[in-house]
């Protein structure tokens, strides 16, 4: 359909999962995408799978928690491209643990991964945005990020913070025409969800088969987040800044 026609897209976690079905579906609406995640091989195997279909890609090592490595992300798409108009700040991990289970180390990974990263990034792709007058930032927040969860603390910790830090940067940069919304994903089939079994010590059937206990009676896919993160980098959400989006299966539908 081609809705993103001429646009640039730095998309972070772009090999896998969610950053993965997003990266193929932006390019496929006509984004020139740029990929940045730590898993090499898979990075450039994504960039491989748009070239190959006809769309533009690249792919950055980067360790978002590094703010040298998110100025060099940022300053090489702007290189190649000309410019940033699209931000996903998609990056994340989770450690399934309380707080009395939860080492400090851990602890403070989620929260740089999680939260940190959004702001280092942003940091370097928003003055870009403010000189070109115009922009859409979409933080990969969570349905933990509303609600809290059992054996999460962290993880709810850090999504949380994403909801309320997407909210504050709205208020900052809408005068900029900068657009900031999250999408807050529930359980959606990934290897990171694959990973929170084995770190429960839970089959992995039966923890997936679990997750699928919502209104629409399974788990999400990550074309399906895919999509609400090209709706709200499209013109067709030209006028929603400061949201976040429930994509859950009606998983939160019952809750306060």
């Amino acid at each position: 359909m081609n809705t993103l026609s001429g646009k640039v897209a730095l998309i972070t976690g772009g090999a896998a999962g969610i950053g993965r079905a997003t990266a193929l579906l932006l390019a496929r609406e006509g984004a020139a995408v740029a990929i940045a995640d730590m898993n090499v091989e898979a990075g450039r195997s994504v960039v491989a799978e748009i070239t190959q279909a006809g769309g533009c890609a690249i792919f950055e090592p980067v360790d978002v928690t590094r703010a040298e490595d998110c100025k060099r992300v940022a300053q090489r798409t702007i290189g190649q491209f000309g410019t940033i108009d699209i931000l996903c700040n998609n990056a994340g991990i989770i450690r399934r643990a309380t707080i009395l289970d939860l080492s400090e180390e851990d602890w403070d990974q989620v929260m740089a991964v999680n939260v940190k990263a959004i702001y280092l990034l942003s940091r370097e792709v928003i003055p870009q945005m403010q000189k070109q007058g115009h922009g859409s930032i979409i933080n990969t927040a969570s349905g933990w990020g509303l609600a809290g969860g059992a054996k999460a603390a962290v993880y709810c910790a850090s999504k949380g913070a994403v909801v309320l830090l997407t909210k504050a940067m709205a208020v900052d940069h809408g005068p900029q025409n900068i657009r900031v919304n999250c999408v807050c994903p529930g359980d959606t089939d990934t290897g990171m969800l694959r990973n929170e079994a084995q770190q429960l010590g839970e089959a992995s059937n039966r923890f997936l088969s679990d997750a699928a206990k919502r209104p629409l009676g399974r788990v999400g896919s990550p074309e399906e987040i895919a999509q609400a993160v090209l709706y709200l980098a499209s013109d067709a959400s030209s006028f929603v800044t400061g949201t976040a989006l429930v994509i859950d299966g009606g998983g939160l539908a019952g809750s306060v």
